[in-house]
């Protein structure tokens, strides 16, 4: 599996889905201010290690951190959640009628052992620009849907859409909404603790957490989509999760078994799931331990994604370790699954 990590694909034309944004991230040093939270860099801080563990059902990610000064260090220490779809629901099936924010997803954290209370911070984002005043402000919501009741611009009078187009709050030029006009803003999501650092002190942080995952029934890896020069996602596919053709031709194995009864089809399931490492290298310093483990939940499974050094430390599971690691992209790991119907 190559190192290359890529940025996320924007459209599976073959397949006619979107796909979904990462879930988790890693902690960094941040600031609130009036344009919202800003990330930054610490300038003394060490992340001795990081041991990080995903699948479908859970994520968790322990880390030790360390003042190496004589000086008491008291931070905002922020966990970002990574801007989820725009209009969710015509993304992926995945969020129909579910939450739109990370409030139900048993976000926990502790400190030392003991458990601490993360304040939430939901945020309006524009690519990299902080509009949460302006949508408070006209009524909106941070966090919206393309749909009748969650589309504040379905049924709005012309004069309001107009309003919100000029002020660059709404745009109807997304082929993804074909022509409609939708919210322009993402809905980011901070978990934010103050967090204080005694002189030449070790500090050791969990988070665990159901993760907010995307996927497709069907996908852009069957055999007649990959052979479409025109539609074909395969491309993308080998940037952003390194699929090879080991893979592939791990695909057409299993569907070929699950479809060998007469009259019987196959099918697979995409699962996506996404982490920010990136924010990870905001410390002073690599990170001196990295772990990953990979759970692929079933050996019938296939999984892929993009990081070198992997292992194959079980039935399901993956393993990577790295040390003097230095992030400076983000993971996504696809997990496809199969099945079989009779026609």
């Amino acid at each position: 599996m190559s190192a290359t990590i890529l940025p996320r694909l924007a459209l599976l034309a073959a397949a006619g889905f979107l796909l979904a944004s990462p879930i988790a991230a890693n902690d960094s040093e941040a600031e609130i201010g009036l344009g919202g939270i800003v990330l930054k860099p610490s300038s003394d801080l060490r992340l001795l290690s990081e041991d990080l563990f995903i699948s479908e059902e859970k994520v968790t990610v322990d880390y030790v951190f360390e003042n190496p000064t004589d000086d008491y260090i008291e931070t905002t220490i922020a966990f970002p959640m990574p801007g989820q779809p725009r209009g969710l629901i015509d993304t992926s099936y995945a969020y129909y009628e579910e939450s739109q924010d990370w409030s139900g997803f048993d976000f926990a954290t502790r400190v030392d052992g003991r458990p601490v209370r993360l304040l939430q911070y939901d945020r309006a984002m524009i690519g990299e620009r902080d509009v949460t005043e302006q949508v408070i402000a006209n009524g909106f919501p941070v966090y919206w849907t393309d749909t009748e009741d969650g589309n504040p611009f379905d049924g709005a009078s012309p004069q309001r859409v107009a309003e919100a187009l000029e002020k660059g709050l709404a745009r109807r030029d997304d082929p993804q909404f074909e022509g409609r006009v939708v919210p322009a803003w993402e809905g980011v999501t901070y978990f934010v603790r103050e967090q204080g650092f005694a002189p030449r002190s070790k500090v050791r942080v969990s988070h665990e957490y159901a993760p907010m995952v995307g996927g497709s029934v069907g996908g852009a890896l069957y055999p007649q989509y990959r052979e479409d020069s025109e539609y074909s996602s395969l491309p993308e596919y080998r940037a952003r999760y390194c699929v090879d053709d080991h893979f592939l031709a791990g695909v057409d194995r299993r569907l070929a078994a699950k479809a060998s009864g007469e009259n019987v089809q196959a099918w697979m399931h995409e699962t996506w799931i996404g982490y920010v490492l990136s924010s990870g290298a905001n410390w002073n310093g690599p990170i001196g331990t990295f772990r990953l483990v990979v759970d692929k939940g079933s050996t019938e499974n296939l999984v892929s994604f993009c990081m070198n050094g992997v292992t194959k430390i079980g039935p399901t599971r993956f393993e990577v370790v790295k040390t003097d690691f230095e992030p400076t992209r983000d993971l996504d790991i696809l997990i496809v699954k199969f099945a079989s119907y009779e026609d």
